[in-house]
């Protein structure tokens, strides 16, 4: 007689898992009340709660090491165990963990089960169910990601009014008592440091001096670091400095490559800087222009090869009859020898991914009911979003009363003007990140509600809609379609993200057919 496995059967015991994202949201998504609504839960369905974990973390930055040893605790059970969590956004708001998840569960050592959305998915689970479970999770990255997008236009925003986003450079400081969470805010130029900055660049600028010259002078200056152990200068330091456009003006941004004006004073003038840069280049070489057209691939395609970022780039040509055009080709690495760069034409690859979208269809009935746990994904994500600003107003009240009483408590003298403008300086900065907040929450419903429609369309006929989107259009499709995209040669070679890897397959699906 065979024997009989545990972990054939569905699961009778169950770990609950509740989770926040931060100290501040314990108020607005309370741990008790879903620790609550999970142990009646486990009552009504039969099942035996063993633990209970109460998490305050973010589910999409960092290690998730409390996410982590939920799960592992259900791994070394000898017997298949129940997740049970409120929403599948206290689980997970990323598709990361998907195939961590997805594999476990088809081992059969776990089930997850979630409360609102009264979805359990088990080793027995059809692909449809799979299919909204990754639905859901998409719904919620969705808004997790525009919310990242809001930030990056109040970091936009900083830039184009020529504030700077980080430390600022040796020769500039913090202004003391201005200082944000970051360790930034306002900029003022080292009385100490600012002038052997100036004479660095003047040295340089004589063509006498090499950089191991110059790190040495630096040292018999005393030029040292505004940071850590303030130590002295490195020749890679220093290299950095005269490479800097901020001494002159000018804000460089590394990850966009992008310039920007700055409204601090300049330590140096543009001719002494272009000075160094003719020294430094020995007048041979041309400085690094920045900015450029914008490519639908740009930083989305990698060489399947060599596993470099392919870069893109416009090269004019010219028609039988003499008017000119342009092409534009993606610049890849010869899978035969990875020595050699070769030149893709972009429209050539377009077209391999035209064929994708092509086979992303899906019959009417079908589309219904994927607009309908659309719907109910965004039902969900409004009352995220209205809990979120419930608690933000909240907050921003007890500020307000706070800094009332700090009023009067001066007025009647409680406390000294000193300890007033302290205090009131600490309770401002919160209340202007509330109201930061407010507005990103309040934002990034548009942002979210532009992925859902790409989803529906998507479903519907993803081919038309790919090929009228501007370019940014395409780059956020090819960016929600695919996981990862790479040019073998002139070929394409893909993974794609659920549930879209479940879309190209559906005409093999009878279950979604029946269902």
């Amino acid at each position: 007689m065979k024997k009989e496995n545990v972990f054939d059967k569905r699961a009778t015991k169950a770990i609950a898992l509740a989770r926040v994202s931060t100290e501040d949201q314990k108020l607005g998504y309370s741990l008790d009340a879903q620790t609550f609504r999970l142990q009646e839960y486990c009552m009504r369905h039969g099942l035996e709660l063993v633990k209970t974990f109460e998490i305050v973390e973010s589910s999409t930055t960092g290690d998730r090491k409390d996410f982590h040893a939920a799960i592992d605790f259900a791994k070394r059970q000898k017997e298949r165990y129940a997740i049970i969590t409120d929403k599948v956004d206290r689980l997970q708001r990323r598709l990361a963990e998907t195939p961590m998840l997805e594999s476990l569960i088809s081992e059969g050592k776990i089930e997850l089960h979630f409360h609102v959305e009264n979805v359990q998915i088990h080793k027995n689970s059809t692909s449809q169910e799979r299919l909204m479970w990754n639905l859901h999770v998409i719904l919620a990255q969705s808004y997790v990601d525009a919310l990242r997008d809001n930030v990056n236009r109040s970091i936009q925003q900083k830039l184009r009014k020529g504030e700077w986003i980080s430390l600022a450079p040796l020769g500039y400081m913090h202004l003391k008592g201005h200082e944000n969470e970051r360790g930034t805010g306002k900029i003022v130029v080292d009385p100490q440091r600012a002038p052997l900055i100036r004479k660095l660049f003047e040295t340089y600028a004589s063509g006498e001096y090499t950089l191991a010259d110059l790190t040495r002078k630096a040292k018999d200056w005393g030029l040292k670091n505004n940071w850590r152990a303030q130590g002295y200068l490195s020749k890679a330091h220093i290299h950095r400095i005269l490479q800097n456009p901020f001494y002159y003006g000018v804000m460089r941004v590394k990850k966009t490559g992008k310039e920007y004006p700055h409204i601090y004073e300049p330590l140096v003038s543009r001719e002494l800087f272009d000075a160094c840069e003719a020294v430094r280049l020995g007048w041979n070489k041309k400085p690094f222009k920045y900015g450029g057209k914008e490519y639908v691939f740009r930083g989305l395609i990698t060489c399947a090869t060599t596993g470099r970022v392919v870069s893109a780039d416009t090269k004019q040509r010219q028609r039988a009859d003499g008017t000119p055009y342009e092409l534009t080709y993606l610049g890849t690495w010869n899978p035969e020898d990875t020595s050699k760069k070769i030149w893709v034409r972009e429209d050539e690859v377009l077209a391999q991914i035209e064929d994708v979208f092509k086979q992303l269809q899906l019959p009417l009935e079908s589309i219904e009911m994927l607009t309908k746990y659309i719907r109910s994904g965004a039902e969900y994500e409004r009352d995220y979003y209205k809990t979120q600003m419930e608690a933000l107003y909240k907050e921003q009240t007890m500020i307000k009363t706070k800094l009332d009483k700090l009023m009067d408590f001066w007025l009647e003298g409680k406390i000294t003007e000193e300890e007033h403008a302290e205090k009131r300086k600490s309770l401002a900065e919160r209340r202007d990140r509330i109201t930061l907040e407010i507005a990103q929450h309040t934002n990034a419903d548009d942002k979210f509600t532009e992925r859902m429609q790409d989803i529906v369309k998507i479903g519907g006929n993803a081919y038309s809609h790919f090929q009228l989107s501007n370019v940014e259009g395409k780059r956020r499709l090819v960016n929600l379609v695919f996981s990862t995209v790479k040019l073998r040669g002139k070929n394409l070679e893909y993974t794609m993200r659920s549930p879209f890897d479940h879309f190209i397959k559906i005409d093999e699906m009878s279950e979604w057919r029946t269902g």
